[in-house]
């Protein structure tokens, strides 16, 4: 999809469409790897938690490849990338007083992540 102007949103909005692309790049992560967020700051727009920059998890599911929000809001182009679903432990976000059975599922773009073969992950 090429640049949305202004007076496109209505249609855009009527119709639906989707941030989904296929164009057979094959993911980096499989389900099962463990991974470390990377403790980026990044200036503008990104859909990278806080909370979870620095911290080790393990790929839940691959949700196919999406349009990157953070370079498509600053008119960058799309860079499509594999979303991947990363399961960490409420301990290994908020600490040991965090329930240890408590596991959050945050939805993560490829170039916010790095393979962590060391990671304690469960």
């Amino acid at each position: 999809m090429s640049r949305l102007e202004a007076h496109q949103v209505s249609a855009v909005l009527r119709r639906g469409a989707t941030a989904r692309r296929n164009d057979g790049q094959p993911p980096r992560f499989a389900r099962g790897d463990r991974i470390r967020v990377l403790n980026r700051h990044p200036y503008g727009h990104t859909r990278m938690p806080r909370y979870v920059r620095g911290c080790c998890g393990i790929v839940d599911r691959d949700h196919g490849l999406f349009v990157l929000p953070d370079s498509n809001a600053q008119g960058l182009g799309e860079c499509p990338q594999h979303v991947y679903s990363v399961r960490f432990t409420g301990v290994e976000l908020w600490g040991s007083e965090a329930p240890a059975a408590d596991r959050i599922y945050v939805d993560l773009w490829d170039c916010y992540l790095t393979a962590e073969p060391d990671a304690t992950g469960e």
